[in-house]
């Protein structure tokens, strides 16, 4: 039996004892895993530092800042998360008790990925955390640094067997994806989400795949385009270029080609000085073979910022491409780099045909003061999400779900939806052994005067809050109509009646005052 095999068994015995059921045990060890992050956070900082060639500041704006705001959210609204959620009823179960009740999946198997070695990997497991689910933790092997410090120090803080990381590369990532998980939660490329799919295909497992793909990024060119670069300047350059939802190229009009170019230089000597191979808030990609492989793409296009690199230290200076067609290399394939090409179109026409005939982004990106061309992009492309006039910050709302739609992936997280994304939301119907005279109406011999009852029933749906709420104002309604005819009758009922004696008025009988404060 392998290695591999035994960490699973080992967490699905122990999620078979029920111990990750107890809101209150989910809570200890969210609260576990953020001492986790404030104890170490150094430990992590020097990981990602080897890595990624990222500072400390950058690691905790870009890793474990989101993480820590993900974990208190989680602590504060577990209970409301996990509570029976009410719904709407047909006449036929008015009576009847009818929720959804979330409960855990099972054991997830979470796969990370090295671009954001802790936050992409443990974010999800928050939700799984929070969801009640034992899960499997295994961290890319690229980040290699990182990897070794979860393995090392993470079981310090949560539980061994209902937590486990699990180190190794391909094979050992195989060997997991041949067992069977109730959910797989996979960040990455697309070629391995389709080898991941297929794994999962075989156990019937549910997967959430948040993958990639070239994010489109359109320039009006009536907008303010020194604000609009600087802002683009930055979300693409973050992390060396290796960000998911970084800008994959940009699409403008010719007119103001020229325009961009010299704004995004500007920039890049702000943020990164005239040498950003020396300072210390720009990264290195992540190992010689991303490096060839990014430099590879440059070919057949035309150098106008940067071009300056360096493999014995995987640098690459941020760098703007033009002159770049549709059949350009660098057009063939998510970047996943410093480098950002420009595409010239005649207008917001063209922006859309063109990004329509690709696959599906993880984002589209547009800048523009015309709400109504916002709106039309909106309306007539499809991306995981869609952002105006910034980068990447939709990625830091909770309550926005974050995800892919087709070969940018499927499933989303973050907030209540990483709690949701990794729970079954149960049907639940509690009926009482009452009213056979109306359930009979489903029993044979099927009439059809039963069957016009039956669609009465069955297909008017009720809204049981909304008539609470029509039923006090209704009586609220009748009391204030008592009140004015008594006052027109000169009857001074709060000083001789009480509130007693008018509540017998009122209801027509004696009352008891214990019963009504407690109503």
């Amino acid at each position: 039996m392998s290695r591999e095999q035994l960490v699973v068994q080992r967490a699905r015995k122990s999620f078979q004892t029920g111990r990750t059921k107890p809101l209150e045990f989910r809570i200890h060890q969210l609260k576990s895993l953020l001492r986790f992050i404030s104890d170490r956070r150094r430990d992590i900082a020097e990981a990602v530092k080897k890595d990624l060639g990222k500072s400390e500041h950058g690691t905790e704006l870009f890793e474990t800042l989101g993480l820590e705001g993900d974990i208190k959210l989680a602590v504060e609204k577990l209970a409301e998360w996990a509570a029976p959620r009410p719904v709407e009823k047909n006449l036929l179960t008015i009576s009847d008790e009818v929720y959804v009740q979330p409960e855990p999946l099972g054991v997830v198997l979470i796969i990370g990925a090295w671009n954001y070695p802790w936050a992409v990997t443990l974010q999800p497991l928050v939700g799984a955390i929070a969801a009640g689910n034992a899960a499997i933790i295994k961290p890319s092997e690229v980040s290699s640094h990182s990897a070794k410090v979860m393995e090392e120090l993470l079981p310090q803080y949560l539980d061994k067997d209902l937590y486990p990381v699990v180190t190794g590369g391909v094979p050992e990532t195989q060997e997991l994806l041949r067992q069977r998980f109730d959910h797989i939660f996979y960040t990455g490329n697309s070629t391995v989400g389709k080898l991941v799919m297929e794994a999962a295909a075989r156990h019937l497992t549910p997967v959430t795949l948040e993958l990639g793909g070239k994010s489109p990024c359109y320039i009006d060119k009536d907008c303010d385009i020194t604000i609009a670069c600087r802002r683009i300047t930055w979300g693409k350059f973050v992390n060396c270029g290796q960000t998911c939802i970084a800008p994959d190229y940009i699409l403008c009009e010719p007119s103001i080609q020229s325009r961009v170019v010299e704004e995004i230089n500007k920039n890049v000597k702000e943020f990164y000085t005239d040498n950003p191979k020396t300072f210390e808030d720009y990264g290195r990609i992540i190992n010689q073979r991303h490096f060839k492989r990014v430099m590879a793409l440059m070919e057949g296009s035309t150098v106008a910022v940067g071009g300056d690199s360096d493999e014995s230290q995987c640098y690459i200076a941020p760098t703007v491409l033009k002159d770049v067609t549709r059949e350009s290399r660098v057009m063939k394939e998510e970047i996943f780099g410093p480098l950002l090409p420009i595409i010239t179109v005649s207008g917001v026409d063209e922006a859309i045909q063109f990004i329509n005939e690709r696959e599906k982004p993880l984002v589209v990106y547009v800048f523009s003061h015309d709400n109504k061309l916002i709106k039309r992009v909106i309306a007539e492309t499809s991306s995981g999400a869609l952002l105006a006039n910034d980068c990447l910050v939709h990625f830091t709302v909770s309550a926005l779900p974050f995800g892919g739609v087709g070969n940018s992936g499927m499933g989303c997280y973050h907030g209540r939806h990483s709690f949701n994304q990794l729970s079954h939301l149960r049907s639940c119907l509690i009926k009482q052994l009452k009213m056979e005279g109306v359930n009979s109406m489903r029993y044979p011999p099927h009439t059809a005067k039963k069957l016009g009852w039956a669609r009465f029933f069955l297909l008017k749906q009720v809204d049981v809050s909304r008539l609470r709420r029509m039923a006090l104002l209704t009586m609220f309604a009748g009391l204030a109509a008592f009140v004015v005819q008594v006052k027109e009758l000169n009857i001074p009922f709060q000083s001789k009646l009480g509130l007693k004696g008018f509540l017998f008025f009122v209801v027509g009988g004696e009352v008891d005052m214990q019963t009504l404060r407690h109503s």
